[in-house]
């Protein structure tokens, strides 16, 4: 079949585009990668496409279409959820019934239990007509999909950044998806999911050695991302040991706490919820077990000195 006619076509200063990574092997990332800005992806052969995620809001999701279509690929017949947060869910319904909505099974339950979780944190933020589709095709362990030649395997990690993740592995390209397993330039988000388990799906990604990495939020990279985001899981399972050992709260131990190198990256105030989670699995919570997702923002909100976290989208 026919190849695009090409990667993508400009975009706007301040809109993301399609980045292309290999033959009809595409990236669609937001920058600055914050809170709400994740990264999607698009596989074509030309004659049929799969989009791996969608976006935050109505507008976003609209622009993705757009990018899609004007690099010459046909709209998508699937759409790979990574896991259910609504940054990577929201857009579903722009591309579903015509696409078939693909994501594990607890990605299906638990978007559905979170219902409109990005109003909920966010109530003035603009998402425009969100219709809430949850994956219709759900897996368990895992799953390869086709797109022409280009082998896409979905590979479920266990519990780690949420209870629903999915790995998206095109080994003849090697190249990942990851979700929001890895983020590139931002710290790592446990609240959702398990520190331990996180440990565990770094491994996994290793063990695939990709070449190319993409991101669930930050710039496309190389498997050395790993290396950043293991030593941080690592920082946070050390500080919440001595911490709770101490009887120091997740917020007294975050605000007292030396980042190090881990200062540099972004959305620093989820030490906080990471120790949360951690502190959890500590006392014996089962991975992915529900925390309180109201007072850990609000421990956010006071280790950002009393400023809310933004929604950037």
């Amino acid at each position: 079949m026919p190849r695009p006619s090409g990667p993508a076509s400009p975009a706007a200063p301040d809109e993301p585009g399609l980045t292309e990574l290999s033959p009809g092997v595409s990236a669609f990332v937001q920058p600055d990668g914050g809170w709400c800005l994740n990264n999607a992806g698009v596989v074509t052969d030309g004659g049929a496409t799969l989009l791996v995620d969608t976006a935050a809001t109505e507008r976003r999701a609209r622009l993705l279409a757009r990018r899609i279509a004007e690099s010459g690929a046909p709209a998508p017949r699937t759409v790979v959820n990574t896991h259910h947060h609504g940054d990577h869910t929201y857009g579903n319904a722009l591309f579903a019934p015509a696409a078939t909505i693909v994501g594990h099974a607890a990605c299906r339950s638990e978007l559905l239990a979170a219902g409109h979780q990005l109003e909920a944190m966010w109530p003035d933020n603009d998402f425009g007509d969100i219709v809430l589709t949850p994956p219709s095709l759900t897996y368990t362990d895992a799953l390869t999909l086709h797109t022409g030649d280009i082998e896409a395997r979905l590979i479920h990690p266990g519990v780690a950044h949420t209870r629903g993740d999915t790995v998206v592995w095109l080994p003849e390209r090697r190249t990942v998806f990851t979700g929001d397993l890895i983020f590139h330039g931002g710290t790592p988000f446990l609240l959702m999911g398990s520190l331990a388990g996180s440990l565990r799906a770094v491994e996994l990604l290793r063990s695939l050695e990709a070449t190319t990495v993409v991101p669930g939020h930050g710039p496309v990279t190389g498997p050395e991302v790993y290396d950043t985001v293991e030593a941080y899981l690592r920082y946070v399972e050390e500080l919440a040991r001595r911490s709770h050992a101490a009887g120091l709260s997740p917020l007294e131990a975050a605000t007292g706490a030396d980042l190090g190198p881990f200062a540099e990256l972004a959305e620093s105030e989820r030490l906080v919820a990471n120790l949360h989670r951690a502190y959890a699995e500590l006392e014996g919570a089962e991975p992915g077990a529900p925390l309180d997702v109201r007072s850990v923002f609000a421990d956010m909100t006071a280790l950002n000195g009393g400023v809310p976290v933004a929604c950037h989208a």
